[in-house]
Parts: structure tokens; C-alpha cells; sequence
């Protein structure tokens, strides 16, 4: 079952905020937290995550029925990208290096803004790209 491609958006959207201030303060729970909706995402898809609950309860009811659809896997992907480099941010905030935990946050903070701002998907590219390797190859 296809998703409101806004969804994504939505939650690439508070992503960006909450990745932002874990930089600024380089908070660890907060990135756990981050880690934890990304997981979320990435077990059941993105509607399942706390951002996309909110956007269904939330958002979609204020702006409308939606007009465009994707697939579902490659946001889900996504999120499993996105929970590997909230997950190894986290490992540098709490164990070290900090180096580590700076730099992977910055990462998955680049991909969340380049979603929300621009709709482009980087981990959605990766997914297409895998899926196009993976085929050629069998």
C-alpha cells in the first residue's frame, strides 16, 4: 500500500530540528530518542514511526487528503540508513569518540534537511540504486 509522499517530508522535517539541536548541544538522549524513531521507521515503515503517527493524527487531517503516493520501502530503507547513523552518533556521544558522534549526526542531519527542503530522499536513492544493482546482478 502506497503512502502520502508528505509523510516523509513531514518527518525528514522534524528530524532536521531534533538532529540540529542534538549538534548545538550534543545531548545523547535526544539522539536516542532520533535513534529510537528511526528504528521505528525502519521496523514498521514510516507511517508506524512517532513522526508519522503525529503526521496522521496531527497534519493530514489540517491540509487534506493526499494527491501523490510512493512506495513505502525505499522511506522505510531510509529510516534504517538514517537509524545506523543516529546509531553510531550515539555511540560516539556516550562512548567516544566525540569525533564520531559529531560527524554521523552531521550526516544523518544533511539527509533529513535535504528532504525536507528539498524533497530529495538520499536514502530512497540508495534504495533505487541497491534494488538496480541487485537485479542486474541475478
Amino acid at each position: 500500500m502506497d503512502i502520502d509522499v508528505r509523510g516523509p517530508r513531514f518527518g525528514a522535517a522534524l528530524t532536521t530540528v531534533v538532529l540540529a539541536v542534538v549538534l548545538v548541544t550534543g545531548s545523547a538522549w535526544l539522539l536516542a530518542w532520533q535513534t529510537l524513531a528511526f528504528a521505528l521507521g525502519a521496523a514498521g515503515g514510516v507511517p508506524r514511526s512517532p513522526y508519522g503517527w503525529l503526521f496522521r493524527r496531527a497534519v493530514r487531517p489540517r491540509i487534506g487528503p493526499p494527491t501523490e503516493f510512493e512506495a513505502p520501502e525505499p522511506p522505510r530503507f531510509a529510516q534504517a540508513v538514517g537509524l545506523v547513523f543516529a546509531g553510531l552518533g550515539l555511540v560516539g556521544y556516550t562512548l567516544g569518540p566525540d569525533w564520531l558522534g559529531l560527524a554521523a549526526t552531521g550526516a544523518a542531519l544533511a539527509a533529513a534537511f535535504l528532504n525536507a527542503v528539498f524533497g530529495y530522499c538520499l536514502g530512497c536513492e540508495m534504495y533505487l540504486l541497491v534494488r538496480r544493482v541487485t537485479v542486474r546482478a541475478e
